[in-house]
């Protein structure tokens, strides 16, 4: 069955995500937010993402914002992808204006801080929003292990969509599954998007072990993945005690940590976590990294707030987050990122 998709975002991700959907014999249409307008001049020219070296196929259409109205007319779902730091203009310009009935598949990772330190999906977010003007509407989300450009490369991929109905869900994973993308299927919100939206704080810790290595080492050192998967593991420790806190599933988890492990290797964080190690102030390498969109900050530092939060109303202990604080104080409070390694040791001897 042929369906029509309209992608309201042109980053990297939601881009990404016309290929499946295209190959998959659908209808794809690719809206630009004002920020985007170079990206969908582009794209009109040249059929190409100006940040991607594989053109679209043939057939996908290009709108800009102003334009959207037209391009979700029709529509069987629409998928956001705007990062975190659009999401309350995605609430005040789309959701706010669209269909209550038209199904929404988020891209957008993060999580919000409330002021008692309990943290809530953007999905949660947004219907809570929708819900104080007299809209009901469900958001489903996309989470797991994908970089934009490996998807674009068609690497094996294994994702998981969440959201509330069911039925939405398993309409949304036909049209877009294919050969190389792979879809799970969760009913768990919170979970999911807890998860991969944890891993950004932490993939910033595990990466500074790599600028360590290049301050005490030299540059032409090499990895060495003794502190790198000493980080990992606090890492996932940290993650699974703070996911169990949000109530997320084992599947949630895990992909959580899947998530991690790409972070860490392939995305943006890794290259500010690797200056921070070196060396290299906050405020020099965000001069150095100009330009470049890092959501996992703004998760790392609302995550720390919960978490500050949750310690002082004595619903947990901040000595078993010790990796989080540290990341926390290397950004906030000009802390060296020398890893506090001996707070990640254990002693279970009777």
């Amino acid at each position: 069955m042929k369906r029509t998709v309209t992608i309201i975002g042109s980053g990297m991700m939601g881009s990404a995500l016309a290929y499946p959907a295209f190959e998959n014999g659908h209808e794809v249409r690719l809206v630009g937010t004002p920020l985007d307008r170079e990206i969908i001049d582009e794209c009109r020219r040249s059929n190409k993402h100006p940040k991607f070296e594989i053109a679209f196929p043939e057939g996908v259409k290009y709108y800009q914002f102003e334009e959207w109205r037209e391009a979700v007319e029709g529509a069987d779902f629409v998928i956001g992808g705007v990062s975190s730091f659009g999401v309350d203009w995605f609430l005040e310009e789309v959701l706010a204006h669209l269909d209550p009935k038209m199904p929404v598949l988020s891209v957008t990772k993060g999580l919000i801080n409330l002021p008692d330190g309990t943290l809530i999906s953007y999905p949660a977010y947004w219907q809570t929003e929708l819900q104080k003007r007299g809209i009901e509407r469900e958001v489903c989300a996309i989470g797991g292990p994908c970089t934009s450009y490996e998807l674009v490369y068609h690497d094996q991929t294994e994702v998981a969509f969440c959201g509330k109905d069911t039925a939405t869900l398993k309409m949304m994973k036909e049209t877009m599954s294919t050969s190389y993308y792979h879809i799970s299927l969760t009913n768990d919100v919170i979970g999911l998007e807890s998860a991969v939206a944890l891993k950004n704080a932490y993939a910033l810790g595990v990466a500074m072990t790599i600028g360590l290595v290049n301050r005490e080492n030299g540059e032409n050192a090499g990895l060495h993945y003794n502190s790198q998967a000493g980080a990992f593991y606090q890492a996932t420790k940290e993650m699974s005690r703070l996911l169990k806190i949000q109530g997320a599933s084992e599947d949630s988890t895990y992909i959580g940590i899947g998530d991690l492990y790409v972070t860490v290797y392939g995305g943006r964080t890794r290259k500010i976590g690797i200056l921070l190690g070196e060396g290299k102030s906050y405020e020099e390498a965000m001069d150095i990294l100009a330009g470049v969109t890092l959501e996992s900050l703004v998760v790392a530092r609302r995550v720390a707030k919960a978490i500050y939060r949750k310690a002082e109303l004595g619903m947990l202990d901040l000595a078993d987050f010790p990796l989080m604080v540290h990341a926390n104080d290397v950004l906030d409070n000009g802390k060296d990122a020398q890893l506090p390694w001996e707070a990640f040791t254990f002693d279970n001897t009777k």
